[in-house]
Parts: C-alpha cells; structure tokens; sequence
C-alpha cells in the first residue's frame, strides 16, 4: 500500500471512530480537529493536473464557504448573512465597458451549447462554453435541456422587451446582465456559476448570451 492509500485510509478510520463514538455518547474530535482532517483529506486524494489546480477546492471565498456550511447543516443562511453576501457580490459586477449590452445571439446560442473549457484535459487557451443548456431550457429546437434552473425560453418575449436599447427595458437587462455575471449577488447561495466574477465568460461572451435571451430577433422570443 502507498502512502496515499495509506493515508486515505487512516483518514477514513478516523471519521468512523469519531462517528462510532458521536453514535455512543463518546466525545469524539472538536470542530478544529475536523477541518484540519478534512483539510488532510483534501491534500492526500486532489493534485494539480493541467488547468485544473487544487485551490479550486481550498481556495474558496466566504460566499462558498458560508453555503457549504449551510447545506451540510441542511438549513438555509439567515437572512442578514444572506444579504450581507449579496451586497459583497453585487459590488463586483462589472458592467458593459461600451455602455451596450447585447451581441450576436447566433454565437449566443453556441456558447449555452458549448459545455467546454475548465477541465483538466483542456488547455489554458480553450474558450469557455457557458453550458447553459445544463440547467435550462432555453431555445424550443433544442430538446435536451437541464431542468435545475427555470426555463428561459421567450425569456425576453415574456418580460416585454420589444426594445432592448428602450429606457423601459433598463431593469430587466440590467438584471439580467447581473444574474450572468454574479448570480450570488441576487441569491447568496445559488448554483448558478459566476460566469463574469470568476472569468469562465468574457464581456463579449455575456452580451452574446445576452442577445439570446432579450433580442426580439433571438429564436429564443419567437
């Protein structure tokens, strides 16, 4: 056995025992003494390869690390430390640097197909997909969609952006240009990726998705 196994599996004895002794009225290890094994863990089992380096994992921000801690107790954020977040996330949208906010909806919809990028196999050079078809629907031709996000088709239709450059559509792109780039500031805990906070997608990339949701041309609205 190598050092690894070795390790992993003394880590794993580990949380057994303390379970077993939660589970007999033993006092088991402190709070502390989980992270630190939890950090171990994480040391032993992930390597860098490629892209994909390990501060992924540990290198996490408060918003994450609240969440996380959040879910594993299965109970939501208390609403200040909600809000709290979501005003530190809305602090780091960037808005258009040109002032417009849609693109092409056409390279719009090849980024909600592309899931690529971010892995281990791809390299730093590989242009980010949005993978947005993972978690909605989105046009009516595509039938392969994810359900964990709502629905976005006639996305714009629905919201009655007929102008999208009109003063009367200003919130609605505006929020929508915020929930692309920063879904955190809206919702702390939500599973949408960060798509602009964290660069998986350019400006360019954002106003193409953009154009697919609210331009009126967009197969999306017809």
């Amino acid at each position: 056995m190598n050092a690894k196994k070795l390790s992993l599996g003394l880590a794993a004895c580990t949380a057994v025992l303390a379970l077993a002794g939660c589970a007999v009225g033993f006092s088991g290890p402190s709070a502390a003494e989980l992270d630190a094994l939890t950090a171990q863990m994480v040391k032993t089992a992930f390597r860098d390869q490629g892209i994909a380096k390990v501060d992924r994992v540990t290198a996490i921000d408060e918003t994450l690390q609240l969440c996380n801690a959040a879910d594993v107790a299965g109970k939501p954020l208390d609403e200040d430390t909600a809000k709290r977040l979501e005003a530190a996330n809305m602090k780091t949208i960037k808005w258009p640097s040109d002032g417009r906010f849609l693109g092409d909806w056409k390279s719009g919809e090849a980024i909600a197909q592309s899931g690529r990028g971010l892995t281990w196999t791809d390299s730093a050079t590989q242009v980010n997909g949005g993978n947005c078809y993972n978690c909605h629907q989105i046009s009516k031709e595509e039938i392969s969609f994810g359900t964990i996000g709502p629905s976005l088709y006639q996305y714009g239709k629905m919201r009655g952006v007929t102008d999208p450059d009109s003063p009367l559509s200003k919130p609605i792109v505006e929020y929508t240009w915020g929930r692309i780039y920063n879904s955190k500031a809206y919702n702390a805990c939500s599973n949408m990726p960060r798509a602009g906070h964290l660069g998986i997608l350019s400006e360019k990339q954002i106003k193409d998705i953009m154009a697919l949701l609210l331009d009126p041309k967009s197969p999306v609205n017809q």
